[in-house]
């Protein structure tokens, strides 16, 4: 840890936590310390960690052809693009190596769809407050949240920005100029915020009417995270463009644009590329992971995972004093702390860490959780008990200290809210 500080780029927290190795849904620090891992590397573990599957792919496909660039095609990245065409609304796929990047080509393309059309005025994007799109320029411009964009100002001009799940907002911000609206179906780094049905569907409304394109961001919210394997079939909207990333490459950086008719239509040779793109260890890894997700068995098992870790963080958020209420969809939920206590956040991180589990910030008042879509509801009790503990241990004195774990061990999955 004191090396980690002597040797990387300032630009992240340091000391860190170090860790050593996982399996299934545990990770291991260097000092032997078990934990589990309800951040699953920010959405990215999706299958757990320690896959001797992935291993396999990875390991054989590496010994046939490691990179090619995009003068040439290869097998993997075919495979890849053409189960994710079969199983959505997309013609056609970009492959990108980040969520980041497929948002940065989803705004590119919205500038090549809206110039076809003749109008040199048609250059603006809606995004949303809460949203968080990456760190690139043009990603960053769509990011609202001031501290990540303050210090690279002036950003990637022409965004405009609307107050999520409100649609009198968006709608005075859509216009005839609009090219595109960025918006997440649930944000995530903005505090795990789940958009309203009726929201998405005005949204689709204001593109058609002003001949913008739709663009949903399922970077974190995607792969089957919500119980869906995309997040759009969970609201019934279907997008222009969608973004992904994160559980795609099963931790090989690997992300990807995917592509209405009309979208891809208007690209041509030249207008985009990156030599990263679509390369065979990924897209490999990718197949595998894909097909994994994709089984109604297993979408059907992150649903019942996300009824139980919601009835227990429900019952969590009425039995503390420092929390408000629960909140998410699928298994990307949050506890939100109260406006008081928003600072032990911290704390509540920290807290858990120290009694075995790892759980993650966002926005200003959320403690998240993206446990892997494998969970087993043996884990998920266990995550809410010391979470439970957590509380307790850190609610203010004038409270009388009582254990929560007993209290919120679901042994039967009931029927509650999700969302």
């Amino acid at each position: 840890m004191r090396d980690e500080s002597r040797t990387l780029a300032g630009v992240i927290h340091h000391p860190r936590l170090v860790l050593a190795r996982g399996a299934g849904s545990w990770v291991w620090d260097e000092d032997g310390n078990r934990y589990l891992d309800f951040t699953a590397g920010l959405a990215v573990a999706a299958l757990g960690h320690g896959r001797t599957d992935l291993a396999d792919i990875l390991r054989t496909q590496y010994a046939t052809l490691e990179a090619c660039s995009n003068l040439y095609g290869n097998l993997p990245a075919l495979e890849l693009a053409e189960r994710l065409v079969e199983h959505s609304f997309a013609a056609r796929v970009w492959f990108a190596n980040s969520g980041t990047e497929a948002n940065e080509a989803a705004l590119k393309f919205a500038r090549i769809v809206a110039g076809s059309s003749g109008d040199a005025g048609k250059t603006q994007v809606v995004a949303f407050r809460g949203g968080f799109h990456g760190r690139t320029f043009g990603a960053l411009a769509m990011t609202h949240e001031p501290h990540y964009r303050v210090p690279f100002a002036p950003l990637v001009p022409g965004v405009r920005f609307a107050s999520f799940n409100d649609l009198e907002s968006a709608r005075r911000a859509v216009n005839p100029r609009t090219c595109a609206v960025f918006v997440e179906p649930v944000q995530g780094e903005g505090g795990v915020v789940p958009a309203d049905p009726e929201f998405l569907r005005g949204l689709r409304r204001l593109c058609d009417e002003n001949d913008a394109l739709l663009v949903f961001d399922e970077v974190q919210c995607g792969l089957g995270r919500l119980g869906t394997l995309f997040a759009y079939e969970d609201y019934g909207v279907i997008p222009d463009m969608l973004t992904l990333a994160k559980p795609l490459g099963g931790g090989l950086p690997l992300g990807a644009t995917l592509l209405s008719d009309r979208v891809a239509a208007a690209l041509k040779p030249g207008q985009h590329g990156s030599t990263f793109s679509g390369g065979p260890c990924a897209c490999a890894v990718g197949v595998r992971v894909f097909d994994v997700i994709a089984e109604p068995e297993f979408l059907e098992a992150v649903r019942l995972q996300a009824v139980r870790l919601r009835a227990g963080l429900d019952r969590l958020a009425a039995t503390s004093p420092l929390t408000a209420r629960a909140r998410g969809r699928g298994l990307m939920q949050a506890i939100l702390l109260k406006p008081a206590h928003r600072a032990r956040g911290v704390d509540v991180v920290k807290e858990a860490r120290n009694r075995g589990l790892l759980v993650t910030r966002a926005g200003r008042d959320a403690v998240r959780l993206l446990p892997p879509l494998t969970c087993t509801p043996d884990e998920v009790d266990f995550a809410l008990g010391v979470l439970g503990d957590t509380l307790a241990a850190l609610q203010p004195a004038r409270h009388v200290a009582r254990s929560v774990v007993a209290t919120n061990v679901v042994t039967t999955p009931v029927a509650a809210p999700v969302s």
